[in-house]
């Protein structure tokens, strides 16, 4: 069975890029909705494990993190200076053809 991609958002993502994805009926948890702003990265991939969710980043230390083993349920990073729409289309796509499985302990750039 299709598990679609949860996603989990840092404390970096604009809120525009969140409001894109839910409507567009993606399940999304912002940082600020978990309670965890201020957590350190180390905390947000382990809530992020614990729900199951992929993190949407664009903070390059949850690259580190993923360099130095950490486990987590995927990580899909973009630079600061990428457009909000390229975002929200690139996080649909890989909302569209990868699933849950796919996405474990693997980056995706967009």
């Amino acid at each position: 069975m299709h598990k679609k991609l949860r996603f989990y958002t840092d404390e970096h993502v604009h809120g525009s890029v969140v409001q894109g994805l839910r409507l567009r009926d993606v399940d999304v948890l912002t940082t600020k909705e978990s309670g965890m702003l201020g957590a350190t990265d180390a905390e947000h991939i382990a809530l992020a494990k614990k729900e199951g969710r992929v993190i949407f980043t664009q903070d390059v230390d949850f690259l580190r993190l993923h360099a130095k083993g950490a486990e987590h349920c995927g990580i899909v990073y973009a630079h600061q200076r990428t457009p909000i729409g390229n975002v929200i289309r690139g996080l649909m796509l890989l909302h569209q053809i990868l699933e849950y499985n796919d996405m474990q302990n693997h980056i995706e750039f967009l």
